[in-house]
């Protein structure tokens, strides 16, 4: 049970905001792409061209923002431990907020491509700054379950940004494809609104003001001293495998759903209406199940890492992952049932992430606590880039582009048993005070 204050809640709340829109913002284009690539590059959307530059950019865009993730990750990392937690979960959203909403106006790929440069760099900073804020504010014995409770806006923004897509592009715009997607990157600015309301309420934590007056400025270098590297290593090591697997499997839902209805709309003969509804139906429905698993394998790191301790916990999670991954993509199974199929994968590759936003901040004293959490949380995403990039280019070149995409995502499959491998470097955290 969370016993928290007032001011307790309203950090948490505020940090949980921050966390879900930087989702909702980094992941608009996944759900928009199908119809955004083939307009951008002058192709009919739903022809073989089409679907096969879709696939193609999705990757390469999907790991662009990867690259931008991790660097914003380590530059406000460090930022927040110099200048402040609150100031910078306050850049952050700003930052992601406009990068998004300005894909609205992008006339070509490349203009696309630097927006969500721009809006990758929040993104990677914000996390580190609202988890950080949270563990020094919450109490000891609450911080496993605030952390965990704070990454369950992951799965929020990931069901907002279904339902912005839905009603924009299925609803209010559906027989225009060419321009829907533009209203849903718009839709990105409402970050920006809330950043604000933040800064009022939020003010810094008391432990990191103390330890900022009385201690020098923290170093990127720090962290692979002898004293830091071990914590570091165990860190990163975690991170990567968990976003290896996620990033590969989460940014082709709405093309694997669009992929799956197609099929289907063509072997029961539908017309472009229905054909173009059962795709946004679809979408729904495999992202759902996803967000739907997550949330639930998420708050399910509470009592794996309380009772269980960390190590077992992610053993457990990335054992789960490698087999929803390969049942889901390697079983003959029906379009439909593979759809909720992504609820297994939601709970255990999209659930992990829920112990990182305590059990990264358990690792590092408060001094480094951004920096450390930023760096292993992010520079992760450097690797986890070329997943999605691999994914897609492979997938884009197959005689079927659905079935040579499932295939790929079968062989992802293998990549959380890594992390059984990473166990011997692993720090086990529970029961441990948060250091200053």
């Amino acid at each position: 049970m969370l016993r928290l204050s007032r001011y307790q809640w309203t950090v948490l709340f505020a940090a949980w905001l921050g966390w879900g829109f930087d989702v909702f913002d980094g992941l608009l284009f996944n759900y928009v792409a199908p119809n955004c690539v083939p307009t951008l590059l002058g192709l009919t959307i739903g022809t073989p061209e089409a679907k096969a530059a879709t696939l193609f950019w999705t990757g390469l865009l999907t790991s662009i923002l990867l690259l931008g993730w991790a660097a914003g990750g380590v530059i406000f990392g460090q930022l927040a431990d110099r200048i402040g937690r609150s100031k910078t979960l306050l850049i952050t959203m700003l930052l992601y907020a406009l990068g998004t909403a300005f894909c609205a106006f992008a006339p070509n790929m490349w203009f696309l491509v630097f927006c969500r440069i721009i809006a990758s760099l929040g993104i990677g900073g914000e996390w580190a700054a609202g988890a950080s804020m949270v563990a020094e504010v919450v109490p000891e014995k609450s911080r496993v379950e605030a952390g965990a409770l704070l990454y369950t806006s992951a799965p929020a923004g990931l069901f907002l940004a279904t339902y912005v897509n839905f009603q924009i592009a299925g609803v209010l715009f559906s027989g225009n494809p060419e321009t829907s997607w533009r209203y849903v990157f718009l839709c990105g600015l409402i970050p920006a609104a809330v950043a604000f309301i933040v800064r009022l309420f939020v003010k810094e934590p008391e432990r990191w003001q103390k330890t900022s007056t009385a201690s020098a400025p923290p170093r990127l270098g720090e962290l692979f001293n002898r004293q830091n590297l071990p914590l570091t290593i165990s860190g990163f090591l975690m991170a990567l495998t968990a976003l290896l697997t996620w990033w590969s499997c989460n940014a082709f839902i709405p093309v694997i759903a669009t992929g799956l209805a197609r099929t289907t709309a063509t072997a029961q003969s539908l017309d472009k209406s229905a054909t173009l509804a059962l795709i946004e139906n679809w979408k729904v429905v495999a992202t759902s199940s996803f967000n739907l698993g997550g949330l639930i394998g998420t708050l399910l790191t509470i009592p794996a890492a309380k009772y269980l301790g960390r190590k077992k916990m992610f053993s457990i999670y990335f054992i789960l992952s490698a087999a929803s991954m390969m049942a889901t993509f390697g079983l003959p199974l029906p379009p439909v049932v593979r759809l909720y199929m992504y609820f297994t994968i939601g709970i255990s590759v999209f659930g992990v992430f829920g112990s990182f936003t305590y059990y990264l901040p358990e690792l590092f004293p408060t001094r480094l606590r951004a920096t450390g959490s930023g760096f292993c949380y992010n520079i992760g995403r450097v690797f986890a880039a070329i997943g999605p990039f691999l994914v897609g280019a492979i997938a884009s070149r197959g005689a079927n582009a659905l079935d040579t995409a499932l295939q790929v995502l079968f062989w992802v499959g293998f990549i959380p048993l890594l992390g059984l491998a990473f166990m011997p470097w692993v720090i086990e955290t529970k029961g441990r005070v948060l250091a200053d």
